[in-house]
């Protein structure tokens, strides 16, 4: 690991049950100078969780340091929790990333009780990212490579959650069982830097089919899916909090 993102994590005022990498370097297709988006969980002490003297449930972190951008944000356990219960994909992906700069057993814990929060209704935060990434991608001029990459990889991770129970966000990985011709073209033009990474005229109208026919894929498979209609780890993850806070990590 740098030791530039090992610093950023040595400074944390609150011990860290977990810190992942997060961003496009998670999702496949970094470029050389693209920023390191770091995400986790800290865990406040008892007197500051309880106390009118509340800590900080939040911290975020912005730096360049010898020119690598380092962005990094933490949620104390508790909000984590209630963010991971509340069918939000992009915690998950965080809690499972496979890069990994900072781990405990707590963190062995909650990946382990993973699977007992994903539910058929994650499909929605799934189609509104998308939604949200596609509108992104419409208001520019010209039309750039790097937010349609994000489209497709939202919607690919949507997909296969409702169709497998399981957390992919690399578009790579994804396109392995998808085979979208298309992918590998848009990742090597992404990665070639800013003279190959805009779009034209003529493609834009094919990338609106396919957005349009992902996105309905999705919906189907959110009709489809056997995942469960609710979570049923939070009596498990409230123990998990008392235990934490009681006992640290």
């Amino acid at each position: 690991m740098d030791n530039r993102i090992n610093k950023v994590i040595e400074e944390q005022p609150y011990p860290l049950i977990f810190a992942t990498i997060s961003g496009a370097h998670l999702y496949g297709f970094p470029s050389p100078d693209s920023d390191y988006d770091l995400r986790g969980v800290h865990l406040l002490p008892l007197k500051q969780a309880v106390g009118l003297n509340a800590g900080r449930d939040t911290i975020e972190v912005s730096r360049i340091d010898d020119g690598l951008e380092i962005d990094l944000v933490t949620h104390d356990l508790k909000k984590f929790l209630g963010l991971l219960l509340k069918k939000n994909g992009y915690v998950l992906e965080q809690l499972l990333s496979p890069l990994i700069v900072k781990t405990t057993p707590a963190h062995e814990e909650l990946k382990a009780l993973a699977p007992k929060c994903i539910t058929r209704h994650h499909s929605h935060h799934y189609l509104g990212f998308a939604h949200t990434q596609w509108g992104l991608f419409e208001k520019e001029s010209p039309r750039r490579v790097k937010p349609l990459l994000y489209v497709y990889r939202v919607l690919l991770t949507g997909i296969h959650l409702m169709q497998t129970g399981e957390v992919e966000a690399n578009l790579v990985k994804l396109n392995d069982r998808f085979k979208l011709s298309f992918i590998p073209d848009l990742i090597a033009r992404k990665l070639a830097g800013p003279e190959q990474s805009t779009l034209a005229v003529a493609d834009i109208e094919f990338h609106r089919r396919e957005y349009e026919r992902l996105r309905a894929e999705l919906e189907k498979a959110h009709v489809k899916s056997n995942l469960p209609e609710a979570a049923s780890a939070a009596s498990e993850l409230n123990d998990l909090l008392v235990r934490c806070r009681v006992d640290g990590i």
